[in-house]
């Protein structure tokens, strides 16, 4: 049985981070965050979904000065977008989908260059979203 609270914490960070991809890019981002959750040593980044979502700048859309964070709170089932993150985070937290990522742990959007990707191949791209592997 999923929490609902792992559930809202995950479908509020895709959400946040991802509303505006394809299915399949929401299900690619989400996946980066259960890589994260269940990878051995990940003292940085959290031992679990809820840890690994609200870890201090880990996803921008948590980080309290983004215009993203006062949305991502106020989200309701009332809107179908946020239904269809929760959706997503039902099925991969139950891996009913299959990771497209194949274990990446980290993406960005294809107008930043945040600097831990520096020098970095991306492992693949789905929609806006450069994923990759890898990443100490």
């Amino acid at each position: 049985m999923i929490g609902e609270f792992v559930v809202d914490v995950l479908a509020r960070t895709l959400w946040g981070e991802a509303r505006g991809e394809t299915f399949d890019g929401q299900v690619a981002v989400a996946w980066t965050i259960r890589n994260r959750a269940d990878k051995p040593g990940k003292d940085w980044w959290g031992d679990s979904i809820v840890e690994c979502c609200l870890k201090a700048q880990q996803y921008s859309a948590w980080n309290p000065n983004d215009p993203n964070r006062a949305k991502l709170e106020a989200a309701s089932v009332a809107d179908p977008s946020f239904n269809r993150a929760r959706g997503i985070a039902h099925l991969v937290l139950s891996g009913d989908l299959k990771d497209p990522t194949a274990g990446c742990t980290h993406y960005h959007t294809d107008d930043v260059r945040p600097p831990w990707a520096a020098g970095k191949p991306p492992a693949l791209r789905i929609g806006r979203h450069l994923f990759y592997r890898g990443i100490k």
